[in-house]
């Protein structure tokens, strides 16, 4: 019986985001989680909150029960 996949549409970051370069950002999540590379997707902190900002995944891996991603923010939302 294999882990179920989940597939994502947007990023939900809880904070957890490590910075990599000024716009790039790696995220790890618990599971293997599917996500569409290489178009804009929305970047939020929870599932339910305020969007931060549109992200274009770079890269997807799967190792150890765990998916690691690493994204570009390519837009962010200013709070005026």
């Amino acid at each position: 019986m294999g882990m179920p996949l989940e597939l994502n549409t947007m990023i939900v970051t809880k904070g957890k985001e490590k910075r990599l370069d000024e716009n790039y950002f790696s995220l790890v999540k618990e599971g293997y989680r599917l996500y569409p590379l290489d178009i804009p997707v929305e970047v939020k902190r929870t599932i339910d909150g305020d969007l931060n900002g549109m992200g274009v995944i770079r890269k997807v891996e799967w190792e150890n029960s765990q998916t690691l991603i690493t994204y570009q923010l390519v837009s962010l939302n200013s709070t005026n």
